[in-house]
């Protein structure tokens, strides 16, 4: 009989550990003209395991459900993510639906065991905002 196991993928990076360096990483993605998704796969050390292109949106909305946004999370075996996505139009400040995927998401991680470490929003000139941090 064969065993066969899952080939642990190796962190990438410094350690993840404030939203500024978040968004010095994903300053390209910050300038994208339409709204888009990442997820950050983190080991139990905040080091990136993978970046993930998870949704592409419209101008202003992309659709962002639980199960894309963890699938990769549990094939990677993270200990958490970070969720990115941007707005197009220069402004952080998180919408009503932006809070309501959050929330989404917290849940979702607390059932999976899978820590849901910060959302941050991105805008094309370096501000953001940080679930987290506010």
């Amino acid at each position: 009989m064969k065993i066969k196991f899952i080939e642990v993928k190796e962190a990438k990076g410094e350690k993840i550990s404030s939203p500024k360096i978040v968004t010095k990483l994903m300053g390209e993605e910050g300038k994208a003209d339409r709204e888009a998704f990442w997820v950050l796969h983190l080991n139990a050390k905040n080091k990136i395991i993978e970046k993930e292109l998870v949704s592409l949106g419209i101008v202003n909305s992309s659709l962002v459900h639980p199960r894309e946004v963890f699938k990769k999370a549990i094939l990677n075996g993270d200990s958490g993510i970070i969720t990115v996505h941007n707005h197009p139009s220069g402004d952080p400040t998180p919408s009503e639906e932006d809070f309501r995927v959050w929330n989404r998401l917290e849940e979702a991680g607390k059932i999976l065991g899978i820590e849901v470490v910060d959302n941050i929003i991105i805008t094309p000139v370096g501000e953001y905002y940080s679930w987290k941090e506010r």
